[in-house]
């Protein structure tokens, strides 16, 4: 089990009171642990202090505009590999059945491949097996290290740092593939609509399941993941 890929999960979701309340047990697990390196952890330090400073609606129409309003930046991984392609759904079937197989419940209006709920669910595998799944995805880590960090955005430290420990890199023939889509606008009002729409999809039991980061639930991680509540949902 690994508290790091809980916390970045956490790091990763839309941004709340709740995770402001907990930037600071978030930081002392990915410095403590060690599965990150000594630099990665410090090229996160300015994310961290940005999430206390900053004002919450300021950090959320920040995530919004990245994540949210730019399909290159997209946290759903199989968006930039199968895009609208009919293979994306035989994938997300797939990965949910992982998941299961692995006692995961996923009650969440998020998709499968929706990368905070990737890191919850390898926080209670082996790291062996969490290296592989996201060497699996290196390519797409990597490629959205390198677009966030064109962007001069702090959540790139924490793209970087996940490509990092997959061995994975920007100079590979497939995040160079990836990285040759030209970016988005996130004021493409069209584009948005079809994110908007893909987003009708569920695949959790519980279309209404989830609730807010807090600190509780940095507390709780030693609990089985299916008990406890999604970090990843939106509120």
């Amino acid at each position: 089990m690994s508290k790091t890929f809980k916390a970045l999960s956490v790091l990763l979701s839309y941004p709340s009171e709740g995770l402001k309340e907990a930037i600071g047990d978030i930081g002392e697990i990915i410095a403590q642990e060690g599965i990150l390196t000594p630099e990665a952890v410090k090229a996160i330090q300015p994310l961290l202090e940005d999430m206390q400073s900053k004002d919450v609606y300021e950090l959320q129409e920040s995530f919004v505009l990245l994540f949210d309003r730019s399909r290159t930046l997209s946290l759903n991984l199989f968006e930039h590999v199968h895009g609208e392609s009919r293979d994306r759904g035989p994938a997300m079937v797939d990965l949910l059945e992982t998941y299961r197989a692995g006692g995961f419940d996923l009650v969440s209006t998020e998709l499968p491949d929706h990368l905070p709920i990737l890191l919850e669910f390898l926080s209670n595998r082996p790291l062996d097996e969490a290296k592989e799944m996201l060497n699996d995805a290196g390519h797409i880590l990597a490629a959205l290290a390198e677009r966030l960090t064109r962007r001069e955005s702090a959540y790139a430290a924490v793209l970087a740092a996940l490509a990092e420990f997959a061995e994975a890199k920007t100079s590979s023939e497939m995040a160079q593939e990836l990285l040759s889509v030209k970016d988005d606008d996130p004021n493409d009002l069209d584009a948005l609509d079809d994110v908007w729409e893909e987003a009708e999809i569920t695949f959790g039991p519980d279309p209404n399941a989830g609730c807010p980061v807090s600190r509780d639930l940095l507390a709780n991680m030693d609990k089985p993941i299916s008990s406890q509540p999604n970090a990843a949902a939106h509120e």
